[in-house]
């Protein structure tokens, strides 16, 4: 057990590094970011910053001697160079986590082996390859890199197979992903300790616009309750299999035949955003109490219903309309310049 006062070490300096800070420090502890941009929205609120590159095992291990324990924020970070951590504080989620869940293709792998059905899928590494994969999947698909993309960045819609054979492949390993007929998407959000203790959140209904997370909203409709316990049975296996410790994520598609695994994410995510005010815990307070070896807290909802929506580029100028709305819990991440698909902050309302 880590006794709060001490310092939790955060690889990655953006919005679920500043709340997971947020909730560390109202459980006592202190924390010190790691990131390589000097920017950075988590080092805000936190004690210590250390601006280094996530491949310098140096300045990791500087880094890691400075902390009683260390996470992430987000799983686009090397695995390799953390073995760098492990003589000075343990890191959680383990390495194993991040190995599986930043390439796609060893994800879907090891989920198929623990009995989950992804989207039909083949590995890309040539157009022969794609040409292949599109005769045996079919199309409507999706070309996606294989590593480092997130909310809708380095995909490819091939709607038909001359689509294919226009497309110029990018110098990167890709996988192709067969379209999923399907009535909702909804995520598994779990936090477990590191003696097996498992609690879950109640599943969002999660909507989509342009790649990006749109809205999450607590309760889901029908569809996706009816498949929430074959779900849980998936990610728990997916938990206890990588013997995991922290907040995990899993997203589903449900559709007529079952859910089916879209993809994880080994850390808290964007689908949990509400739990900060719709739960007796949220992802970050238990994530936290995860990590330090403390009991968790309950994940009951605080509220009948809860619904989130992302604020995304110019959403975040609406803040005095937001505000002017007293059920309004408004949250926004303090990033200086506003993009278009850039994610500023959210917006919780909970329905009582």
């Amino acid at each position: 057990m880590i006794p709060p006062g001490e310092t939790i070490g955060i690889l990655g300096g953006g919005q679920l590094g500043r709340m997971i800070a947020l909730a560390a420090a109202n459980l006592g502890y202190r924390c010190h970011v790691f990131a390589p941009e000097a920017d950075s929205i988590a080092a805000d609120v936190c004690a210590q910053f250390t601006q280094g590159a996530y491949d310098d095992e140096a300045a990791l291990a500087a880094f890691a001697a400075q902390c009683a324990v260390v996470t992430y924020e987000f799983e686009n970070v090397a695995a390799a160079p953390l073995a760098a951590i492990a003589p000075h504080a343990p890191l959680h989620p383990p390495a194993r986590a991040l190995e599986v869940a930043q390439d796609r293709v060893n994800e879907k792998s090891f989920v198929e082996g623990l009995g989950g059905r992804p989207a039909p899928w083949a590995q890309v590494d040539s157009a022969e390859d794609l040409r292949a994969a599109v005769a045996r999947i079919g199309t409507p698909g999706i070309l996606k890199t294989r590593r480092d993309g997130y909310d809708g960045k380095g995909q490819w819609r091939i709607m038909q197979p001359a689509d294919a054979d226009r497309l110029e492949l990018p110098a990167k390993p890709l996988i192709y992903e067969g379209f999923v007929t399907f009535q909702a998407e909804f995520s598994v959000i779990l936090v477990r300790t590191a003696t097996g203790d498992v609690r879950f959140w109640d599943s969002a209904e999660n909507v989509h616009k342009n790649g990006i997370l749109d809205r999450s909203t607590v309760p889901a409709a029908p569809v996706i309750l009816a498949q929430v316990e074959d779900a849980r049975a998936l990610a728990k296996k997916v938990a206890d299999a990588l013997e995991y410790v922290g907040v995990l994520t899993l997203e589903f598609f449900a559709t007529a035949d079952g859910p089916v695994f879209n993809e994880m994410a080994p850390r808290v995510h964007n689908s949990g955003h509400w739990t900060i005010e719709g739960t007796l815990t949220s992802q970050f307070e238990n994530h936290v109490r995860a990590i330090c070896g403390l009991p968790l807290g309950s994940t009951a909802l605080a509220a009948r219903g809860v619904v989130m929506d992302n604020l995304i580029g110019d959403d975040a100028h609406d803040w005095p309309k937001i505000l002017s709305d007293e059920a309004n819990h408004l949250h926004l991440y303090g990033k200086a310049a506003v993009r278009p698909g850039r994610k500023m902050g959210h917006v919780t309302r909970l329905v009582l």
